[in-house]
């Protein structure tokens, strides 16, 4: 109980560490360009608490849980020999972390609202939801698709410069004839992927199971699952909007 009362101390000072800059930075704008009273001064302390306690949480229950069993998951899935069910798992992982983003959810509904007002879709609410829901599919099974890539990576000992070389050139080729209403929302979608849910478990994956296999090091091939995240999502989203 004292070292998980030590681990979370420490994870409170580093959560402190790192959003002092960020609150001097606000603090001295604030002071010196905007040269204007806050407005609701103690609802922006008690806001500003709360996403200390939260970053703190957050981090020690990655380090706790998400961490070790992502990465004790890829090592049984490797030492199974069962290629089936690390892709199905690898799959799954970065679908169902993706769909349970909250950045993608945002994102989402305010391009469907964007795209309502703009008169690419109707205004009307199903229209807005079933457009919203068609982008979260989409970045979903994108970021589905990458995790097994990178699982193949790692596995076959692929080069990773390579392969995320080729990929943007591709996406560069379909910004060209991609309708030019999706390509910012597409290159966002890239972003919104690396966010607080899919990057720890996703990066325990590819650790853990470069970790469990012969011949792999889990610095060099354990990492590079998040650029593909970042990637194909892009793809998938300019091919989306051809599409729709």
């Amino acid at each position: 109980m004292k070292d998980l009362l030590r681990a979370l101390a420490r994870d409170a000072i580093n959560s402190l560490r790192d959003l002092t800059p960020i609150i001097v930075v606000i603090g001295i704008f604030q002071a010196l360009v905007i040269r204007q009273p806050v407005d609701d001064l103690p609802s922006l302390i008690a806001g500003g608490l709360l996403v200390f306690a939260g970053l703190t949480f957050f981090i020690f229950g990655l380090r706790l849980a998400l961490f070790p069993v992502g990465q004790e998951l890829a090592r049984s899935l490797a030492r199974k020999g069962s290629l089936f069910w690390l892709i199905s798992f690898a799959f799954v992982l970065g679908f169902g972390t993706t769909v349970a983003e909250p950045a993608l959810i945002a994102v989402a509904a305010e391009a469907a609202a964007v795209a309502a007002e703009a008169e690419v879709i109707a205004r009307t609410p199903e229209a807005m939801a079933d457009y919203a829901f068609g982008l979260r599919m989409t970045v979903a099974l994108a970021v589905g698709v990458a995790i097994v890539l990178g699982v193949f990576r790692i596995i076959t000992n692929m080069s990773l410069p390579i392969l995320i070389i080729s990929g943007y050139t591709l996406v560069v080729l379909l910004t060209a004839i991609a309708p030019p209403e999706i390509i910012g929302i597409a290159y966002d979608s890239g972003g919104v992927t690396t966010s607080t849910v899919t990057v720890p478990l996703v990066t325990a994956l590819g650790v853990g199971l470069a970790s469990s296999l012969k011949g792999r090091n889990p610095m060099l091939d354990g990492f590079g699952l998040i650029a593909f995240a970042s990637l194909t999502p892009i793809l998938f989203v300019l091919i989306y909007g051809m599409v729709v």
